[in-house]
């Protein structure tokens, strides 16, 4: 005597496993990796040191720029921009220190002291804006003395054209508008300083 049993198509299998609460191993989607925004020299949620605080206005920091890296940026970049902002700066729009851009798509690090102007390690074509201090370049954390610690938010973008295409004399809300408009995705991360 001969026992058949009912064919069980891979469709009606996922229909029962699906039921189950069971997602077969063949039909999980691989999440994609995470852009990420890291510095060896300023952690995340950490204290930034005297070595990259602005040296003028009242404060006596170094004003090197910090190292950054960054990996797993979004399919389709085309170069990438750095800004650093501090949002808690008593001037009613907060402060830029720092905006890089047209840091060419094959890069994803900088090396500390690429931001000091006369300084190598921005890579070629790389531009920088200008900064609330009235320079471009690198321009340290130096918040009122007294005041709460500041934050510094650290943002990398991953932007979907190789040129910004902004004037160098462009404000960082032209540039920033800029950034925003054309950006495939940002990474980020907070530091703090205070006085």
């Amino acid at each position: 005597m001969t026992i058949e049993f009912p064919r069980v198509t891979l469709a009606r299998w996922l229909a029962v496993a699906t039921l189950l609460g069971a997602t077969p191993v063949f039909a999980r989607a691989q999440s994609p990796a995470t852009f990420k925004l890291s510095s060896p020299d300023v952690p995340a949620n950490g204290d930034i040191t005297v070595k990259h605080v602005f040296n003028g206005f009242g404060c006596t920091g170094q004003n090197v720029s910090p190292a950054l890296a960054w990996s797993n940026a979004p399919a389709g970049t085309m170069s990438y921009a750095i800004t650093v902002y501090d949002p808690d700066a008593p001037s009613g729009s907060g402060w830029w220190h720092w905006m890089v851009y047209d840091i060419p798509a094959t890069v994803t690090s900088i090396p500390a002291g690429a931001g000091n102007t006369g300084t190598p390690g921005l890579p070629a074509g790389s531009m920088q804006g200008m900064t609330d201090f009235g320079a471009k370049g690198w321009g340290g954390p130096c918040p009122p003395a007294g005041d709460k610690a500041h934050r510094y938010v650290f943002t990398v973008f991953a932007l979907k054209v190789a040129k910004l295409g902004v004037p160098a004399t462009a404000t960082s809300a032209l540039i920033g508008f800029n950034l925003n408009a054309f950006a495939l995705g940002k990474a980020t991360f907070t530091a703090k300083y205070g006085r």
